[in-house]
């Protein structure tokens, strides 16, 4: 594995995806070649797609094939024989036999279309098909997979190992070219002789059963349930009646699981690219130091992972003045926490973890996985268990457990924000007005760790629940879709994690931006008041007046830091008054003056005053026109200003949180950002969708593109 293995595999597929969304070509299938970004293409984005013409001569080979060996009077599995734990009964009617498969495996739970789906009569859709519900609390699978489902279980048979014929093929095909969706129960399939019970449901949506029910999207986006006798009638296609072997070939198969493995895999591939971003942006906004990145750390303990994490995470902070390069004073931890100088051992392993899971989909999306297999070389029909799915199941535990450990690094980067007493001198709850006044991200603090909970019990594995099914038969069985389904879930959650730790890191950032406008306003004052006193008490030597001027400013920033708690007013006072000390030494090594000390607390008085001032003007005019931007690496500048300007998410305080006009305390609090009533939770939200539709992560490998600038991925 190389060092670059995550980041190229998520660039590819990205470019992918990219050079799909603006082509109009369809994708020809031939059983080979098909990748993540091509399944999203044609699941999400309603690529079209076609059988290559060399796949033609294969399927018809491998029927030709089980045709001679039926008429040999072999006894093949599942074409003359009764199915699994019934294989012991023999029959002739062969074709009945795959009617009865298929009838028989429509066992599901679907509510009515019309009372629950993802798509209810009349509604219309715009943009992608949208990924699954949060919770899946639907009994139907999102069309996203079942779309996905077709063309896996399509490229599987076109590689004519199946004795399917082209027409088959061509009928599944049709499915997809015409979104025609067919509606399958979410639940109930152990993923071990294939998905069988879920496959069901497209084998009779091409049958043309009044009993099975699809989803019809008009060109106007209008999605529709009807019969799918009602559907393949409407596009005046021929429904398909099933041959020797055909029925199983469709149903004994892991494209399900794959199709739901598949998109999870996307996701995650993203999700952790961004978490890397928010690494980056976390270490800025606590002011921690790039050195925990330094390459020689890799270079001496060369896991592959870590030294991609620490390659990008360094290159995501370039540009950056809130890195902190100088760790040697009294007062602060001489090294930062395990957040964030431990970000690229922790995160290391799970970018290893989803190269492998990757690469586990990838084979899946090319592979054969019927039985029995129709072997034209050879004039053989071989049995065997391509169809058990362990392979999926590997891939989507290594990306739960992967989910989870990068949820376990965004909650405690975002807490430790949030906590007065690790965020190194951020005020508490990260609030932009009085600390008195205001709490805004406490409640975040809480869903993030709610969040994080949830996304530890996901990550438990789903491998070690597997019960014997099926006559005994199917003692071993992968619970691969069970497994999906949860990665799925596991995903929506880190997704919401995300969001909730984007919110923080921006408002972080900005906090620390509007401190360095205080700053910057306030030292030129602050300095020439200070030096004014110090002169008039009569210390004039210019290296000892430069000495104590430095120490006093920088025993100020040291309880800036530490007093964040404070209202300002009360806070400012407190800050000048510890300073009281420092000016007295100052003025003990000049020779005595009388009046030193009644000068000193005079100056104590007016600095206070000059100090709350500034600050609440510095603060005033922040508020109107804040951007961090100019103090951010490169990949937090890209990232806050996707936030800020492309979601409008503002820096927050009480004015853009207020409902006008309904706790009783005037409409006139209300700006007009917020004059429809938002929240905290709402500003999450509009991140979160970003996430969901894949907006953001425009701006994620953005990023990341600017570390691989010349890699041909």
């Amino acid at each position: 594995m190389s060092a670059s293995a995550h980041s190229m595999i998520a660039l590819k597929e990205w470019d992918q995806l990219s050079i799909k969304e603006a082509s109009h070509q369809s994708l020809a299938l031939d059983g080979a070649g098909l990748s993540v970004a091509k399944v999203v293409s044609v699941s999400r984005y309603f690529e079209r797609i076609q059988i290559a013409d060399g796949a033609f001569w294969r399927l018809a080979e491998s029927v030709a094939a089980l045709d001679e060996r039926l008429k040999e009077g072999r006894i093949i599995y599942g074409v003359n024989t009764g199915f699994g734990g019934s294989a012991d009964s023999r029959t002739h009617e062969v074709q009945r036999l795959q009617h009865t498969l298929i009838r028989e495996l429509h066992y599901g739970i679907l509510s009515p279309p019309t009372a629950v789906g993802e798509r209810k009569t009349g509604i219309v859709q715009s943009g992608p098909v949208p990924l699954p519900p949060a919770g899946l609390a639907s009994l139907e699978m999102p069309k996203s997979w079942v779309r996905a489902a077709l063309l896996i279980r399509i490229n599987s048979l076109v590689s004519g190992y199946s004795g399917v014929r082209p027409a088959v093929v061509e009928r599944l095909c049709d499915l997809i070219n015409f979104k025609i969706t067919p509606r399958i129960p979410l639940r109930g399939s152990i993923s071990a002789s294939g998905d069988l019970s879920p496959l069901s449901y497209l084998s009779g949506a091409i049958q043309g059963k009044t009993t099975i029910t699809v989803w019809t999207d008009s060109s106007q986006g209008i999605s529709s349930p009807v019969t799918a006798a009602e559907a393949l009638t409407t596009h005046g296609l021929t429904p398909v009646t099933l041959g020797p072997k055909e029925g199983l070939a469709i149903v004994n198969g892991t494209a399900i699981s794959a199709a739901a493995a598949t998109l999870a895999m996307h996701e995650a591939h993203q999700l952790v690219v961004l978490s890397q971003i928010s690494t980056a942006m976390s270490v800025e906004a606590l002011r921690g130091t790039d050195e925990s990145f330094d390459p020689l750390f890799a270079e001496l303990r060369p896991h592959p992972g870590q030294t991609e994490a620490s390659k990008n995470i360094l290159q995501f902070l370039a540009g950056s003045s809130l890195v902190c390069r100088d760790q040697e004073r009294d007062d602060v931890l001489r090294q930062d926490r395990y957040s964030i100088r431990t970000a690229s051992q922790w995160i290391g392993p799970a970018l290893e973890d989803l190269a492998l899971a990757h690469q586990q989909i990838t084979i899946e999306l090319n592979s054969v996985t019927d039985n029995p297999l129709i072997d034209t070389t050879r004039s053989k029909s071989l049995h065997g268990g391509n169809f058990q799915a362990s392979a999926i199941t590997s891939a989507m535990e290594k990306t739960r457990q992967s989910a989870q450990a990068i949820g376990r690094m965004l909650f405690t980067q975002c807490t430790e924000l949030i906590n007065p007493a690790t965020s190194q001198g951020l005020p508490p709850n990260l609030v932009a007005d009085e600390p008195s006044s205001s709490f805004v991200m406490k409640a975040v603090d809480l869903m993030v760790a709610a969040l994080q909970s949830e996304l530890g019990f996901l990550a438990n594995p789903a491998s070690s629940h597997v019960q014997t099914a099926e006559m005994g038969n199917q003692a071993l069985n992968s619970l691969a879709l069970v497994s999906a389904r949860y990665t799925h879930e596991a995903i929506d959650v880190l997704s919401q994690l995300s969001a909730a730790h984007l919110l923080a890191l921006c408002q972080a950032l900005d906090l620390r931006a509007l401190t360095c406008h205080f700053l910057q306003n306030l030292q030129p004052m602050f300095l020439e008041e200070t030096r004014s006193i110090l002169d008039t008490c009569g210390v004039i030597e210019i290296s000892s007046v430069e000495r104590h001027l430095s120490s006093i400013w920088g025993f100020f920033l040291v309880r800036l830091d530490q007093t964040t708690k404070m209202n300002s007013e009360p806070r400012f006072k407190a800050i000048v008054k510890s300073l009281e000390p420092l000016m007295i030494e100052a003025a003990l090594s000049a020779p005595p003056n009388r009046d030193a000390i009644s000068l000193i607390v005079s100056w104590s008085d007016r600095l206070a005053m000059l100090c709350l001032e500034t600050f609440n003007t510095s603060r005033e005019n922040f508020f109107m026109h804040h951007d961090a931007t100019p103090y951010l690496g490169s990949a937090s500048s890209r990232m806050y200003a996707f936030v800020r300007h492309t979601l409008k998410v503002p820096f927050l305080r009480l004015h853009n949180l207020q409902t006008p006009g309904s706790d009783g305390l005037g409409s006139e609090a209300a700006d007009a950002t917020n004059r429809g009533g938002e929240t905290t939770g709402s500003y999450i939200t509009r991140i979160y969708e970003a996430i969901r539709n894949g907006d953001l992560y425009v701006a994620s490998m953005a990023c990341l593109r600017e570390v691989y600038p010349h890699s041909e991925v």
